[in-house]
């Protein structure tokens, strides 16, 4: 059995779906907290087949539509309920997606990232160790790589100055797994995700906020005057990525069973064709306000995606075109 955490997430909640449709048994987790409308959250539940009622009240809930996916509302860093989860159910794999995620939340709150990204993912490391979990896949994220203007980023790059408490924190999960990979023996995979949008993506990122606002005749904000760029991520692509580390057998590692990949498209887009892309399927020009760089924020990333390709055969496989014509049409159809 595979256990998910963050399965009310944008990325959980595809993950859950693949994983589910191709016959794997999940258990699914989260807090279903408020950092952004919960009612996507519990929309993209509902999608999956998850009775609403059901879900608040916190017992166990199986999917009507996957009879093998099974969902409990819980935080990770409640210790004694995590205990219980991996006493109640035969976890093997986990995949570790929950974490308090944004940039720029973490400058005006950081005790919610020590929380559920160091407190949370300690809870994690040691219930994988007392069951000596097979495979413990967990998020990183490209904010890791911080100012490095060398691109593209290369696992092997310095990751030692990240300019948000965000990016902190994910190194900080690096740095952990490693440790308790070298302890314990038991294999860890972490994954730098690239700028990921799509279809149930969240309304906190830019590419929601710029819908919603073109859509509605107001003014965009284009931060550090246009003059940025990012390696945009199709979300089935990512998924399909951490489908396949997941479940496919773990490459031989020489010493400590630990390792980390970039996860992206490998073709960063300019912030602005970025935007005309947005504009030409919405249908409307943009009005834009440029604005200077935001604290925390960087200017570039560029994924090097060889080191998955070696191990995992993963490529990403959808243009940008494509991917943003997804999202839009499920836009529309979701906000009418």
């Amino acid at each position: 059995m595979i256990l998910v955490t963050g399965a009310a997430g944008f990325i959980g909640h595809h993950l859950i779906n693949a994983l589910a449709t191709a016959g794997h048994e999940i258990i699914g987790i989260d807090n279903l907290n408020n950092y952004y409308d919960p009612q996507i959250k519990r929309d993209r539940l509902a999608e999956a087949g998850l009775d609403r009622k059901s879900v608040e009240e916190g017992g166990a809930v199986v999917s009507t539509r996957f009879p093998n996916y099974t969902f409990r509302k819980l935080d990770l860093t409640n210790s004694r309920g995590m205990q219980r989860l991996f006493d109640t159910y035969p976890i093997t794999k986990v995949c570790n997606l929950a974490a308090q995620a944004g940039v720029r939340y973490s400058i005006t709150n950081p005790q919610a990232y020590v929380a559920a990204n160091v407190t949370g993912f300690v809870n994690v490391l040691e219930n994988c160790r007392r069951k000596e979990i097979e495979h413990l896949v967990y998020a990183s994220s490209s904010s890791v790589y911080g100012l490095n203007e060398k691109v593209p980023f290369n696992e092997k790059d310095p990751v030692n100055h990240p300019v948000s408490l965000y990016a902190a924190t994910k190194i900080s999960n690096e740095l952990m797994a490693h440790t308790y990979s070298h302890l314990y023996g038991f294999p860890t995979t972490g994954l730098r995700f690239f700028t990921v949008y799509g279809p149930y993506g969240r309304p906190d990122m830019a590419y929601s906020l710029f819908s919603d606002a073109i859509l509605n005749d107001r003014p965009i904000k284009v931060f550090n005057h246009g003059k940025m760029s990012r390696d945009f991520t199709y979300v089935g692509d990512i998924v399909e990525g951490v489908r396949r580390v997941l479940t496919m057998p773990i490459p031989e590692r020489k010493g400590t069973p630990n390792t980390v990949y970039n996860i992206g498209n490998g073709s960063p887009v300019s912030l602005l064709e970025f935007i005309e892309t947005m504009e030409r399927h919405l249908g409307k020009v943009a009005q834009k306000e440029y604005l200077g760089m935001q604290p925390g924020d960087v200017e570039k990333t560029f994924a090097d995606t060889t080191a998955l390709e070696r191990d995992y055969g993963y490529r990403a496989q959808t243009s940008l075109d494509v991917g943003i014509k997804s999202f839009v049409d499920w836009y529309k159809a979701y906000y009418g």
